[in-house]
């Protein structure tokens, strides 16, 4: 120990520590540093963060359109109303002249027993298009034409067929009338 100052007993301790304290934050940093460098230099991906989940199928809405009325409206209309105890003798999903007012638009043409027949008719191959149901009774022409879900901000399955069903009802053509 020759050529050191002499040091104050109070002050070595202080001294120790801090050089201690300085070592545990330089081997803490060196430690943490190195778990930042594995992370960088191996990243998770969000599949080994969070579990698997399958990608939510599109809404039936969604869908495209003419996928929408052949495979989901058309069978859901014919069941719903046959539960009510009328028979279906025909319905589809058709491209061509709107009866009565004219235009070219897509139409569920549905076909009931006693002759009696609806289109509703969709303005474009879009679901939330502007819509029109048209009612005809004993083979005639349709006699009444009506805007159909023109206040409806969001269209669905069970609203479209609740209101054809709705509509036929009014008509007294659908249930115990």
């Amino acid at each position: 120990m020759e050529n050191q100052p002499p040091t104050n007993d109070k002050n070595s301790g202080n001294e120790v520590k801090k050089t201690e304290s300085n070592n545990l934050n330089i081997q803490e940093t060196s430690v943490v540093n190195q778990k930042v460098s594995n992370i960088l230099d191996n990243p998770k991906t969000s599949s080994e963060i969070k579990p698997n989940k399958p990608p939510k199928p599109p809404k039936l809405e969604d869908k495209p359109f003419d996928e929408f009325i052949i495979k989901h409206l058309i069978p859901g209309l014919k069941t719903s109303i046959e539960d009510k105890g009328t028979l279906v003798s025909e319905i589809k999903l058709i491209e061509g002249e709107r009866p009565v007012v004219g235009g070219k638009c897509w139409m569920v043409f549905c076909e009931m027993s006693e002759q009696r027949k609806f289109w509703l008719c969709f303005n474009s191959e879009i679901i939330t298009s502007d819509k029109t149901i048209l009612l005809a009774e004993s083979n005639s022409d349709p006699s009444i034409v009506e805007s159909f879900l023109i206040d409806e901000k969001k269209t669905t399955l069970p609203l479209l067929i609740s209101r054809v069903l709705q509509r036929l009802n009014g008509q007294k053509w659908i249930g115990a009338n």
